[in-house]
C-alpha cells in the first residue's frame, strides 16, 4: 500500500527507511522486509533492509518513518534538524509525532523553546530498539543480499562472481568490500565465524577466507584451534590490519570496569558474542588464562551476533559491559578498555593469488588512500595492509611439518 508518508509504498506491518544504513555491494533491487522493488537487466546491487513497526489491538500502526524520526531527534537534538535530515517538512514531522503519541496515549518527545527536543523514556526506547535491530541484522542481511545477487545473476545468465569470500565480520573487511564493489569487482561474500571461514576454505567452498588471530600469549591457543582446518594447506596470507579488542562500557565507566576479572563482580551485567564466534573464543581463553570463571559473569551466556549489536546493547542500558572491537564502541559513544590485540588477514591458495580478482584486492589494500580509510577506524592499524606471506612462514605451527 502507498501513502503520503511513503510514496514508494511499504509492506504491511512495516515502515520504510529513508535510506539503507547497510552498505550495498552486489546486485537496482531493494528488499525492505518482505518486499522486492525493481529488477533491472543490468544487475548492480541488492539491498535488504530490516522493517519493523508497532500496532495496537485494532491494527492501527505507528506512522511510517516515525521511528526514523525518533532516531534522528536523538542524534540531532531538535525536531527541525531531524526533519531536515529525513527530507520532511517540520509540519509533517510534528504530525507524525502527534500520531504516534495518539497511538501510545503517551508522550514520545518533550520540546522546550530554545532547548531543542528530548525524547521521553518511551521515545528513547523505540530509537534504541531500532539501533539494536540494525546492528544485530546488518551482517546477516548483507550476506543474504550477496546470495540473492548470485541467484539473480545466474537467472540473467550474467558472469558469476569473480571471487568468493567467507570472512569473520569486521570493520576493515567491510570497508574493503565497499571499495571492491566501487571498483566494479563482482564478489560473492558471506559473513561467518572464523572457524566456519577456515572450514569453507579447506573444503573449497570459498576462494578467500578472512579471520583473526590474537597477538601474544593467546596466539598458540588460537592456532591450535584452527590447526584442524588449516594445517598443511599451501596458503598465502594477506594482511589487512591489526586491531584491538576490549571492554565496551558506559560513558565515564560508572562501574569502574578495567579488567576481565571485574566482569565477575556482583551487580555487573555483561553481554557476550554468540557461541562459535572468534571474539567469544578469544574471551573464553583470556578468562581461562586469568582463572576467571565464566559462570561468575552475569549474562555470559547471552550472545549477540555482531560487535555493533553488543555496543548497542550496552549503550541502551541493557548491559554494563560487552567485549568487542573499538569502532562500534566509539560509534555508540561508549568508553573502551583495550584488552587484546589481534591480526586480521585473508587466506587463499596460490592459484587464487594469481587471478586478476585477487590482484585487485591487493591493489586496493596497498592504495594509500584506502589505508587512510582503514586508519580512520578506531583501534585499527593498516600499516601492513596488502603484505603477502606464506602462511607457514607467519605461523609455523600450521605448517605440515609442525608436530601434532
Amino acid at each position: 500500500m502507498a501513502g503520503a508518508d511513503n510514496p514508494r509504498g511499504r509492506c504491511v506491518g512495516g515502515h520504510a527507511r529513508s535510506e539503507p544504513r547497510a552498505p550495498q555491494y552486489e546486485a537496482p533491487i531493494q528488499c525492505i522486509g518482505s518486499r522486492v522493488h525493481e529488477v533491472q537487466s543490468q544487475m548492480k546491487q541488492v539491498s535488504i533492509v530490516p522493517v519493523w513497526t508497532i500496532q495496537d489491538a485494532q491494527g492501527q500502526q505507528l506512522p511510517a518513518r516515525l521511528i526514523d524520526l525518533l532516531v534522528q531527534v536523538s542524534e540531532t537534538g531538535t525536531l527541525q534538524s531531524a526533519a531536515r535530515v529525513l527530507g520532511l517538512s517540520y509540519r509533517h514531522a510534528w504530525t507524525l509525532v502527534r500520531q504516534g503519541e495518539a497511538l501510545f496515549q503517551a508522550q514520545l518527545m518533550l520540546m522546550e523553546r530554545g532547548k531543542g527536543s528530548t525524547l521521553t523514556d518511551l521515545g528513547a526506547r523505540i530509537a534504541w530498539a531500532d539501533r539494536r535491530i540494525h546492528a544485530r541484522l546488518r551482517p546477516v542481511l548483507e550476506t543474504l543480499s550477496s546470495e540473492l545477487a548470485q541467484e539473480l545473476r545466474g537467472a540473467l545468465e550474467e558472469a558469476p562472481a569473480a571471487l568468493r569470500i567467507h570472512a569473520s565480520h569486521g570493520f576493515a573487511i567491510e570497508r574493503l568490500l565497499e571499495r571492491l564493489a566501487g571498483d566494479g569487482l563482482k564478489i560473492a561474500f558471506s559473513y561467518a565465524s572464523s572457524s566456519a571461514a577456515a572450514a569453507a576454505l579447506r573444503d573449497g567452498d570459498c576462494d578467500v577466507a578472512g579471520f583473526h588471530i590474537p597477538i601474544g600469549a593467546m596466539e598458540p591457543v588460537a592456532l591450535a584451534h584452527y590447526r584442524r582446518w588449516l594445517r598443511g594447506l599451501d596458503l598465502q596470507l594477506v594482511d589487512i590490519a591489526v586491531r584491538r579488542q576490549g571492554l565496551m562500557v558506559r560513558a565515564g565507566n560508572p562501574k569502574e570496569l578495567f579488567a576481565l576479572a571485574d566482569l565477575a563482580r556482583p551487580g555487573v551485567r555483561f553481554i557476550n558474542r554468540q557461541p562459535g564466534s572468534g571474539t567469544r573464543f578469544l574471551l573464553e581463553r583470556l578468562l581461562a588464562a586469568q582463572e576467571v570463571a565464566s559462570t561468575a559473569i552475569s549474562g555470559f551466556e547471552q550472545g549477540e551476533y555482531t560487535h555493533a549489536a553488543v555496543a548497542a546493547h550496552v549503550a541502551s542500558g541493557m548491559a554494563d559491559a560487552g567485549f568487542g572491537l573499538e569502532p562500534p564502541a566509539r560509534q555508540f559513544k561508549l568508553d573502551f578498555v583495550p584488552i587484546a590485540t589481534e591480526r586480521y588477514f585473508l587466506l587463499c591458495r596460490a592459484d587464487v593469488m594469481a587471478t586478476p580478482a585477487l590482484q585487485a584486492v591487493l591493489q586496493a589494500l596497498r592504495d594509500p588512500a584506502f589505508r587512510q580509510v582503514l586508519a580512520a577506524l578506531p583501534g585499527y592499524d593498516p600499516a601492513a595492509a596488502g603484505t603477502v606471506s606464506p602462511l607457514a612462514d607467519v605461523y609455523p605451527a600450521l605448517a605440515s611439518s609442525a608436530p601434532e
